[in-house]
């Protein structure tokens, strides 16, 4: 496939450097990398954008180097940012760095024998034994502080953006950058560097400087910032990124958020973060025209990018615990659950606590209900529901009023979900 020609229709280039697109379709390979902030040990969705870069670019022959950011992650990039980030030590870096390449190889090949298979650079280990007067001889004389000032990342944060201004050290972040091109030129023959829209004056220095000190022709591809139709900041839920690493998204909370986008990004995302044809996504937008209430591209969409980064087994178990909020006489469903997938799907819900010792004796259940919780207001009330069939335990129907809930009713031995009518649940958590 023509690699610019696939990322043109799927609306992932804002801006290429003249003659990058003949470099690309001339015929032979081409070795380009993008660059993965460390500051984690997992990537979250706002990576996805540059790894679909990457795994685009390894599909039409071409050899990606991801590039771990080690030593510049030890510093922080001002671009786009209002203050500077945390520094990392080393054996933060290293171990962020294997997690990174664990979650790359799902969208990667690392490993085969093809010419054109990925690489895992990280430029600590060049920048380490980089003393700062071979630095100031080898790089910096080489681009002048006018360049430098005039970059829009630079302009922004001396106009205000930041309340504290800039430091040295992110000021030269730019010249750090622009020496991993260089030296991924010399060492690996990159000749292209991809990264999002914020990274383009950064990756301009390099393209500068390695025409500056080898008289070389390097050049540049980036991709837009993902943006909501709303104007919200893409990737961003209330209660932070969206993570790769299910320990920090579960795939149930991961699946979700890829089935409530907007009818107005899913074909955008789409588009993004698929690898469907044009063809396929042109039919799902008309599937969706016809009966938007069904929203197909957002079902899709959340099976594609689901599977994709936890595969198939997640993505069945996620659908799974999807329709438990739907579903009657669901118990079996509900009893597989893991402990945080069955915390994220009743997030917010009325939670009450009682002793688990209690729970081996057994306590009635209108006791249970209307004086140790506050799930009914009183007995009679509980009573009512319980025999006009509206009351469930653990989503199966519950018709004694004469019962007792004990241990046997744990979930994930601490959890007995009530559901009270249709819509009302409550969590009881036993201490």
């Amino acid at each position: 496939m023509n690699f610019v020609d696939e990322l043109k229709w799927r609306g992932m280039v804002h801006s290429m450097i003249p003659g990058t697109e003949e470099l690309l379709s001339g015929g032979k390979m081409v070795t380009a990398y993008l660059g993965i902030d460390p500051t984690a040990d997992s990537l979250h969705i706002g990576h996805l954008c540059g790894v679909m870069m990457l795994r685009h670019f390894q599909r039409a022959g071409h050899k990606p180097l991801a590039l771990v950011g080690g030593a510049t992650g030890m510093i922080g990039d001002p671009s786009g940012k209002s203050q500077e980030r945390n520094l990392l030590n080393e054996v933060t870096l290293r171990h962020n760095q294997e997690a990174i390449k664990a979650q790359l190889a799902r969208f990667l090949d690392f490993d085969s024998d093809a010419p054109n298979r990925a690489e895992l650079v990280n430029n600590y280990d060049w920048m380490k034994e980089f003393s700062f007067l071979d630095f100031a001889r080898e790089v910096g004389k080489h681009i002048t502080v006018n360049y430098m000032m005039a970059k829009d990342s630079v302009k922004r944060r001396l106009n205000g953006e930041a309340r504290d201004g800039l430091s040295f050290t992110e000021f030269t972040y730019q010249l750090l950058q622009g020496y991993d091109f260089l030296h991924l030129y010399r060492h690996k023959g990159c000749r292209l560097q991809m990264g999002g829209s914020d990274q383009w004056g950064n990756i301009t220095t390099g393209t500068e400087l390695i025409r500056r000190t080898d008289g070389g022709e390097a050049y540049a591809l980036t991709c837009p910032l993902i943006t909501k139709a709303d104007g919200g900041k893409f990737g961003k839920t209330e209660s932070g990124n969206v993570w790769l690493d299910a320990a920090r998204t579960s795939p149930y909370k991961f699946y979700q958020f890829w089935l409530n986008v907007s009818d107005a990004d899913a074909e955008k995302y789409l588009k993004i973060f698929t690898f469907l044809t044009q063809d396929e996504i042109a039919a799902l937008a008309d599937e969706h025209a016809g009966d938007p209430g069904r929203r197909p591209m957002q079902k899709r969409l959340a099976e594609e990018v689901t599977v994709m980064v936890h595969g198939r087994d997640a993505y069945n178990a996620a659908l799974d615990a999807s329709q438990i909020l739907f579903s009657n006489n669901a118990g079996e469903q509900l009893r597989r659950l893991d402990e945080q997938t069955l915390l994220d799907i009743f997030e917010g819900v009325p939670t009450f606590e009682i002793d688990a010792a209690r729970l081996e004796a057994g306590i009635p259940v209108l006791d249970m209900l209307a004086v140790e919780t506050g799930v009914f207001s009183s007995k009679g009330e509980a009573r009512k529901m319980i025999q006009g069939n509206g009351l469930s335990i653990n989503k199966d129907k519950y018709t004694d009023p004469n019962g007792t809930i004990t241990s046997q009713h744990l979930l994930n031995g601490r959890y007995i979900l009530v559901q009270r009518g249709k819509k009302n649940y409550f969590l009881i958590i036993a201490r």
